[in-house]
């Protein structure tokens, strides 16, 4: 499967650089993320992105990218209990993406303010979990990771769902964004709320 998603994001860029017209992209910046459904007390998880893309006009003021995309995404948990100690929770995870975004331009001073959306495809290739505090008989930290594979798996290997973006483009081809990751499917097995990633993301690129 992890082979075939990669593929796809490769043939899809290749298919791009067909395109006289086509430009090339790297974005990269923060991410703060949560999950639905997994509680009120989360805390953003702070980890970051980095995406090369491909722009392929298709209409006037109009292209579309797919790209291929390193995410950090998880949660966090931060508990004090009042006099008997404190402890912090977080769960990091790395994920392969493949988005395909479609996205409209407006001229605006000497750039142009973009706005876009579509979805992506992703493949969770590792995670971690940590737990730190002094709760108990226990204090300092400890750390795991996270199993994807098995009936007794922590997490589901793929994660999709829908992008949003929008930002601004300097004439030199500086860019500066901002964007949203909504997922769309389970990403822990057996449990009876469905568990998605939230995740806010803000960056700086380059499109050349």
């Amino acid at each position: 499967m992890k082979k075939i998603l990669l593929s796809l994001g490769a043939a899809l860029l290749l298919a791009a650089g067909a395109q006289a017209q086509t430009s090339w992209g790297l974005k990269a910046g923060v991410n703060l993320g949560k999950y639905s459904n997994f509680g009120d007390d989360q805390k953003n998880n702070t980890s970051f992105h980095v995406t090369g893309f491909a722009d392929v006009p298709v209409a006037a003021n109009f292209s579309i990218q797919p790209g291929v995309s390193l995410q950090g995404k998880g949660t966090r948990f931060f508990e004090d209990y009042e006099g008997f100690g404190y402890g912090e929770f977080s769960r990091n995870v790395m994920s392969v993406e493949i988005p395909v975004n479609a996205v409209y331009w407006i001229p605006a001073g000497s750039g142009s303010v973009f706005l876009g959306a579509g979805p992506y495809i992703g493949f969770n290739v590792s995670g971690k979990e940590r737990l730190r505090g002094d709760i108990g008989n226990f204090s300092g930290q400890t750390e795991w990771d996270l199993d994807f594979s098995g009936d007794d798996r922590d997490m589901n290997v793929i994660d999709a769902g829908a992008n949003f973006m929008a930002g601004y483009k300097l004439a030199n081809g500086f860019l500066l964004n901002a964007g949203y990751n909504l997922g769309l499917t389970q990403l822990v097995p057996g449990f009876d709320n469905k568990v998605s990633n939230r995740v806010w993301s803000f960056g700086v690129g380059f499109q050349f």
